[in-house]
């Protein structure tokens, strides 16, 4: 198995700095990442060599099992390599290799359990111990079975035949996987395994959008998201029909008004994971190792979610080219005022806001001439104001920072190109003052909370 070189057009390049990009930068984003997470499930295993010993051995046969997973049925290793669950655990692992604790064993069950799951979606025989993390057994990408007399230190054996036939045993019970796709019903009911009595939980499928990806609803197996809502004994159906209406209601938002973005989201799959919700907002969170998932809190409208899906969605595409070009110099530690957050921010991170706010603003943009409610209109002339001021402001600070690389430099002018577009459209004079207000009442809240800071950026 070897990597493939990736090679990005110019014209996508800017197409996606632009905001955009559609299914073309998903989809070549997407195998990059791919061969990202293959490289590092390599240079695991070339690290687990030097460890020797029984890591050594587990090493090797997971490394065996992804080499005849990819011969026999490439998709099916692909689907396990890719989900967001591998990322991070590939990396941390390879991260426990290169500098070990020296108390603790490297985690190499992470790199088998995901091993095993590839085995099985490709019909190939395999068996294996995981240990057990609370009560359940975790196979990612495909679901997660339940003991609930499991005690500390058990492990369960997971067998899977020549079939694919997936069996886990612990504690005296055994829980049968059921066949793919492993998800839930379109009402988000979990999948059960036969004779499992309701012990096998799989990820709820939200919607199915163009060309069958799924839009799915899951808990993140450790070590993802460890902000995420707690569910010791996973997702409800309740919960996920909670999610369900927002979801579909805003595929169709997006797939009716902001054809882009929906092609983008319908490049997947996508995973939303729910986060613990605060007092008051919603919240929403990506992370670079975890490509295609969103984590967030519960959705409250089919509008909310559809701006939160494109958010995100910035975030994953900006994530991702992050791992191919080098857009910043490295270096400074110089901290940044963000119209979005409260505190300071670093250059990247101040970077990848402005790229998501310009998402954001595309998205109020169009949805001012699609929304029939007029009071929901001004919300979205109010909100598209906003959000083109925020994100030109970020954008230009950016630009002046002297620390962009030269294809950073070209990719942030293509944003600011597209913001001063922007920027020019005509907004109703009480939505353009009610941004100016929320604005500048943001900067007065983050320069009394931050003091000395806000007082060193304002010299």
């Amino acid at each position: 198995m070897t990597p493939s070189p990736h090679r990005m057009p110019g014209a996508l390049f800017d197409a996606v700095a632009a905001g955009g990009g559609g299914a073309p930068a998903l989809r070549l984003l997407a195998r990059a990442e791919h061969s990202r997470r293959l490289a590092c499930a390599y240079a695991v295993t070339v690290a687990a060599r030097k460890a020797g010993g029984r890591v050594a051995e587990e090493t090797e046969y997971a490394w065996s099992l992804f080499t005849d997973a990819t011969r026999t049925a490439p998709e099916a290793a692909t689907a396990a390599l890719t989900h967001p669950s591998a990322g991070p655990a590939l990396f941390g692992l390879l991260a426990h290799l290169r500098h070990p604790d020296g108390q603790l064993s490297p985690p190499v069950h992470w790199f088998t359990a995901l091993a095993v799951s590839a085995a099985a979606r490709a019909g190939l025989s395999a068996r294996a111990e995981l240990p057990i993390a609370g009560s359940w057994a975790a196979l990612p990408s495909l679901g997660r079975a339940r003991f609930p007399g499991a005690r500390p230190g058990d492990r369960a054996d997971v067998r899977v035949d020549g079939a694919g036939r997936c069996r886990v045993t612990a504690a005296g019970e055994t829980v049968t996987v059921p066949g793919l796709p492993y998800t839930g019903g379109p009402l988000g009911g979990p999948t059960h395994g036969p004779g499992a009595a309701g012990r096998w939980l799989g990820a709820h499928l939200l919607a199915t959008l163009d060309g069958g990806a799924p839009l799915l609803l899951d808990t993140l197996d450790p070590p993802c998201f460890p902000h995420s809502a707690h569910h010791p004994d996973g997702l409800s159906a309740a919960e996920a029909r909670r999610w369900a209406g927002p979801a579909r209601g805003a595929c169709r938002i997006l797939r009716a008004d902001h054809p882009e973005a929906y092609a983008e989201l319908a490049a997947g799959p996508h995973l939303l994971v729910p986060l613990t919700r605060p007092g008051h907002g919603n919240r929403s969170g990506s992370s670079a190792e975890t490509f295609g998932c969103m984590a967030l809190s519960p959705p409250t409208s089919a509008t909310g979610l559809a701006v939160t899906l494109t958010h995100e969605t910035q975030h994953n595409k900006l994530a991702a080219l992050l791992h191919l070009f080098d857009l910043f110099e490295p270096g400074g530690p110089e901290r940044f005022y963000a119209p979005w957050r409260p505190d300071p921010r670093p250059l990247p991170g101040l970077f990848h806001g402005a790229y998501a706010h310009l998402g954001v603003a595309l998205f109020w943009e169009r949805r001012r001439e699609t929304e029939p409610d007029p009071a929901l209109r001004a919300t979205a002339h109010a909100q598209f104001a906003r959000w083109r001021l925020a994100a030109h402001e970020a954008t230009t600070v950016t630009l002046s920072s002297g620390r962009l690389t030269s294809l950073g430099n070209r990719f942030a002018q293509r944003m600011l190109t597209t913001l001063d577009t922007l920027c020019r459209l005509p907004v109703p004079a009480p939505a353009l003052h009610h941004a100016e207000s929320a604005a500048r009442a943001h900067r007065t809240d983050w320069q009394n909370r931050n003091g000395d800071m806000a007082r060193r950026l304002s010299a």
